[in-house]
């Protein structure tokens, strides 16, 4: 254990980047004079504001006016005549903020912003309107990238900066349009780096900034001084909804690799290291000998996956990741969601008490076998159900475990005999019917025999396997038995 010892303070210099920190510190300095305290944000804004855009969002719900109208006392007397009870349309609008970031009109802005919407409209900080084009939408990141059209007149735009140079004390800058007043800058400092377990994304990695951030601010910018781009503001911490000095950014190199896949046909499929592991918390850390918490522990390794194939085993700790220190699970699926298949990384690892570099060639989640997605149909309970192959790739879709494996419930029709009955819901996973085992899709065909006069299957259905047994149109059951 002294040996694990001895290279936790060389692995947090040389992989964590502690050197390049120190450096970037040395570089910057507070004022020195009164005159430089008297200087001005002005020339800055006025170079970043143009390329901060609102925008707004319509969608049209139908609603009724009263639910009295669907009663089935109030329908069996009167039926359906009355043109009152019938659904009515109404839009329901919401607006917030964007970033333009090619001269073409491509603007990054929050998933959340634009999310459902039937019309788009941005409006530039000089007054004109665009109707925009959702390009892609991730709500993984809470990011969205549009595209307006606005001629041959090039739009300004934010160069998009080195999130991983930001440093706690830095001056930012926030550009948005607040409870819908307007365009609004707002200045402060950033809180903290690295902000995990916000609850706010699946890749929760973020800026935190004391610059007054409200809702509508939603998809602006947070600008360091340079003006270059650090961050899309997206989430504030309060109880009131008003801002309390704790606002959340998406840092500018996520949005670099969401921006990547949007400019390349809109596909966006993020490597992976084909591991599976937790963080390493205070307890397991004493367990391993190390003097902190930090790292992640891997649990599994995907067979034939990047991981395994660069030597990395159960039990080893990922600690570093390209010279980037890693805390904890969200922050090292935030270091990979950033880079392209094919990059070739170097990860700090620590293995049988040491701490070791492997070079890892990053690659696509596999789709094997293929998701097959198919609906069922038949003389059967399961009639109008919608499955799937699990796989690495789809499962990273359905944001469920990489590597489950075997037929899950996508979909169920309404007015199925599962919708009824609840006999399958999205997301149970199907392991046998009647005795045969359910590996694939296909092996259904031959375990829903239509003559069944009962079918006996299970399932497991929120992390617990349950046997159920339905005899159709008698009886249904369902037993937890582990």
């Amino acid at each position: 254990m002294v040996r694990v010892l001895k290279y936790i303070g060389w692995v947090t210099a040389v992989f964590a980047g502690v050197t390049l920190a120190a450096q970037a510190q040395n570089d910057r300095v507070v004022p020195q004079s009164a005159n430089q305290v008297k200087l001005s944000y002005a020339p800055l804004v006025a170079d970043s504001a143009p390329a901060v855009v609102n925008i707004f969002t319509r969608k049209v719900v139908r609603s009724r006016r009263s639910a009295m109208f669907d009663d089935p006392l109030f329908k069996r007397f009167f039926g359906d005549k009355f043109s009152f009870g019938m659904p009515e349309e109404r839009v329901r609008g919401s607006l917030g903020s964007g970033v333009i970031v090619r001269p073409d009109g491509i603007i990054v802005t929050n998933h959340h912003v634009i999310e459902g919407a039937d019309e788009v409209t941005v409006v530039l900080a000089d007054r004109r309107e665009f109707d925009a084009e959702i390009v892609l939408a991730d709500p993984r990141t809470d990011l969205a990238i549009l595209q307006i059209d606005s001629g041959e007149e090039p739009l300004p735009i934010l160069n998009l900066g080195d999130s991983d140079e930001v440093l706690v004390g830095d001056i930012v800058l926030a550009i948005g349009n607040p409870f819908g007043i307007g365009q609004t800058v707002t200045g402060g400092i950033v809180s903290a780096t690295a902000r995990t377990q916000q609850g706010i994304s699946d890749f929760g990695f973020f800026i935190q900034t004391d610059a007054a951030v409200n809702p509508g601010n939603s998809g602006g910018a947070l600008i360091g001084i340079d003006g270059q781009l650090l961050g899309i503001n997206t989430a504030i911490y309060s109880r009131t909804g008003a801002s309390n000095g704790i606002g959340f950014a998406v840092p500018a190199n996520m949005v670099k690799s969401v921006l990547r896949a949007a400019l390349n046909e809109g596909e966006l499929v993020r490597p992976w290291l084909g591991v599976r592991g937790q963080s390493v918390s205070s307890d397991i850390a004493a367990g391993l000998g190390l003097d902190r918490a930090g790292g992640v522990l891997v649990d599994d390794v995907y067979p034939g996956g990047p991981a395994e194939a660069a030597g990395i085993n159960p039990g080893d700790v990922i600690m570093a990741v390209d010279g980037k220190e890693i805390i904890d699970e969200p922050g090292l699926n935030f270091r990979i969601a950033t880079m392209q298949e094919g990059d070739e990384i170097p990860l700090a690892v620590l293995s049988e008490g040491f701490i070791q570099e492997r070079r890892i060639s990053l690659a696509l989640p596999p789709e094997d076998p293929p998701r097959n997605i198919t609906k069922l149909d038949g003389r059967h309970p399961f009639q109008g159900v919608s499955v799937g192959n699990m796989s690495p790739r789809f499962n990273e879709e359905l944001q469920i475990n990489t590597f489950r494996q075997g037929v899950i419930v996508l979909e169920v029709e309404r007015r199925s005999p599962s919708a009824r009955y609840q006999f399958l819901i999205p997301g149970d996973v199907l392991m046998s019917i009647n005795g045969t085992e359910i590996e694939y899709v296909a092996d259904l065909d031959t375990a829903l025999d239509e003559n069944a006069d009962r079918f006996v299957y299970q399932i497991q259905r929120r992390g617990r396997v349950q046997e159920c047994i339905v005899v159709p149109n008698r009886s249904f059951r369902c037993t937890v038995i582990r």
